[in-house]
């Protein structure tokens, strides 16, 4: 606990986690905003005369139930708020070498493995601090605009609370993911421009390719998006299971796997590198 107290005292003795909550807060009600027209698009599409098929027109009735239009609303933030969190909890890594600090802190606390899982916890705190912010903004102004939308709160729906604390489980997992990113990319500078670039292309590039090629090659293959990370977090918090979409806990478990794989990987790898 020691460790992990320390790690959270690095986190409050910088700006840095400030200055991203600051860019956080824009960001979220950006897709707050899209998320609303996006909603009120939904409601008001007549899948006869948009000329969908039978599959498509299936998609938009399950998307334009209310349990579903309210999930993805009272989730707002996820896409830039995951994407924060995985920054600063690679930042909790580089900035040990960008400050030249690593080898003191390894010196204090030989077990470099100790170090790291504290680093992992103080970075899923932080992650844990970004979804209570963005969902009790999400709890406070959503209400207003479903009625706007003539939906109803839906608070009283067990999916849409589900929802939420998926996303919480999302926002755990994509900082575990960030600390083992930070051990491998230990530039500071490299770190934040790699990982915003590979999150935001490989997100943009993967829907592309899996709406482009999935009509021609099968459902099947539509449903492997769930392997790009973004996607399988977004699956996660959808209120009702999908049409064409594997189920939730699908989502979940390909996020749990990446996130094992990068906890695990960063610690062996922190033990066998040398510290200058």
């Amino acid at each position: 606990m020691n460790l992990v107290r320390a790690e959270l005292l690095k986190i409050r003795t910088t700006s840095t986690w400030w200055v991203f909550g600051l860019i956080a807060l824009p960001l979220w009600a950006l897709t707050l905003l899209v998320n609303w027209v996006s909603a009120n698009a939904t409601l008001h599409l007549d899948p006869a005369e948009a000329g969908l098929d039978a599959d498509q027109a299936e998609q938009v009735r399950v998307a334009a139930e209310s349990v579903n239009v309210a999930s993805n609303l009272y989730t707002s933030g996820q896409f830039f708020g995951v994407l924060v969190v995985m920054l600063l909890a690679a930042i909790v890594v580089t900035n040990e070498f960008f400050h030249q600090t690593a080898t003191t802190t390894f010196l204090v606390t030989p077990r470099r493995e100790a170090v790291i899982v504290a680093k992992l916890v103080a970075a899923v705190v932080l992650g844990l601090i970004f979804w209570l912010i963005t969902t009790l903004l999400n709890l406070i102004i959503v209400p207003f605009i479903l009625n706007a939308l003539d939906v109803g709160v839906q608070l009283g729906e067990p999916a849409v609370w589900r929802a939420v604390g998926l996303n919480a489980l999302a926002y755990a997992l994509w900082a575990v993911l960030g600390v083992g990113a930070g051990v491998l990319i230990r530039s500071q500078l490299g770190a934040t421009i790699t990982l915003s670039t590979v999150y935001v292309i490989g997100y943009l590039g993967a829907a592309t390719i899996f709406a482009l090629l999935t009509p021609r090659i099968g459902d099947w293959f539509g449903k492997l998006q769930v392997l790009v990370p973004p996607l399988a977090s977004q699956l996660m918090i959808s209120g009702t299971e999908l049409p064409g979409n594997p189920p939730r806990w699908v989502g979940a478990a390909v996020l749990i796997g990446y996130a094992a794989v990068a906890g695990l990987l960063g610690t062996w790898l922190t033990k066998k590198r040398d510290i200058t």
